[in-house]
């Protein structure tokens, strides 16, 4: 016995000498670049889709990650200013979603444009807006990005033109914005999302003819992540393949947990749009972790290890975190460094916010219309007495 414990201490005290002793080896040099292969994209009225090898720069690799992690981090925060009262009214969390949104980004260029439904957030942040500004709108303070007056449908940023609270009306405004872009611009292509509930909504598939007879330049996302409200797709549509209910307009299903996956989508997208052929729908199967608003538990109409499965099998950060390190595009030390970097951002973002003040009284009447024809167009509490209009910025998107 004690001659084992000697051995197991002469062992120990061997490895400390040649470690002490030994130089520092070098560390293995990281990777610039690195290719994987997506999921095979469904297609609908197309000959040939998106290319399932894809390449991806360690530069961008780190930002898809970043952004994704910021995004999850943000929701957290809203989850929990809500749960304290902080937040009021209503907030739809994007959490599980994330490589939606960072992988269209990815593929956007400066001239193209975005209007999606309420779980808009994560997308208000990825098209320009700081962590402060996103979370002091949620708790309707000043820094907000529409000065706590818009809460959490109502974010804009440039070529972003927010969460619309109305079902499925995002679809046709947003061929609005796609044709005000073709005939002003002569460029550019706008993404316009919304959930597999707001998929039978009527004015869907008026806008999908519509916009197929003009050939505008609009991609449709139907972002499906199983539910509308609480009712499973199964259940709601008849057709669960929702990309390919554009009938003559083309269409793809991309795997929306995947940020390469959705960005090489996107890209497609564009390029089909641009070249003249008119809008596409792209259907990206996502997952939300949350109910459908912070009212909703979530788990009445699935079970929680549903949920859990999805986390721990399919989770669109972990899953990239796991290829880039896997990848050799960077390392674990490096890795962890960014994520502290991003909750000590978010989490300081998230105390200013808990700390700045209202507007005052005053404010609210100000910027209500871009150009309004008469000063005094405000609807007061009573008819007769309408409030006085005030110009103090700049509209977004004028």
């Amino acid at each position: 016995m004690f001659t084992n414990c000697a051995r197991t201490v002469n062992s120990r005290c061997l490895l400390k000498i040649l470690k002490f002793n030994s130089p520092a080896l070098p560390k293995a040099s990281l990777s610039t670049e690195a290719t994987f292969e997506v999921k095979e994209f469904k297609l609908h009225n197309l000959e040939e889709g998106p290319k399932t090898t894809v390449t991806v720069t360690k530069e961008d690799a780190v930002d898809y990650y970043s952004k994704m992690y910021t995004l999850r981090r943000l929701e957290t925060l809203a989850g929990n200013f809500y749960k304290e009262k902080i937040i009021r009214g209503f907030c739809h969390l994007y959490s599980g979603q994330e490589a939606c949104a960072v992988g269209m980004h990815a593929a956007m260029r400066p001239e193209d444009s975005v209007i999606t439904a309420y779980r808009c957030h994560g997308w208000t942040h990825v098209m320009g807006v700081n962590e402060l500004g996103v979370l002091a709108e949620l708790t309707g303070r000043e820094s907000g990005c529409s000065r706590g007056k818009g809460g959490s449908m109502h974010m804009y940023a440039r070529n972003f033109y927010g969460g619309n609270g109305i079902v499925g009306a995002q679809v046709p405004l947003g061929a609005g914005i796609a044709l005000a872009s073709q005939y002003l611009k002569g460029k550019g292509t706008c993404f316009a999302l919304y959930g597999d509930g707001a998929a039978n909504q009527g004015q869907v598939f008026e806008v999908y003819n519509m916009s197929k007879l003009w050939k505008v330049p609009v991609i449709y996302v139907c972002e499906n992540n199983g539910y509308g409200m609480g009712t499973s797709v199964e259940r709601a549509s008849a057709n669960t393949n929702y990309y390919t209910r554009g009938d003559f307009v083309p269409g793809i299903w991309v795997d929306g947990m995947d940020v390469l996956a959705v960005r090489e989508a996107s890209r497609f997208a564009i390029e089909h749009c641009e070249s003249g052929k008119g809008p596409m729908v792209l259907e990206t199967a996502t997952y939300r972790y949350s109910g459908h608003s912070m009212s909703d538990p979530g788990t009445s109409y699935r079970s929680r290890d549903e949920i859990q499965e999805v986390r721990q099998t399919r989770d669109p950060i972990t899953s990239f975190r796991e290829k880039i390190l896997n990848a050799e595009l960077i390392d674990l030390d490096e890795l962890k460094g960014i994520e502290a970097k991003i909750r000590s951002g978010v989490d300081e973002a998230g105390k200013k916010a808990k700390a700045d003040k209202e507007i005052s009284l005053e404010e609210l009447t100000a910027d209500i219309y871009a150009n309004p024809a008469n000063l005094e167009a405000v609807r007061n509490v009573t008819p007769l007495t309408p409030l006085q209009h005030k110009r103090l910025g700049n509209a977004v998107n004028l």
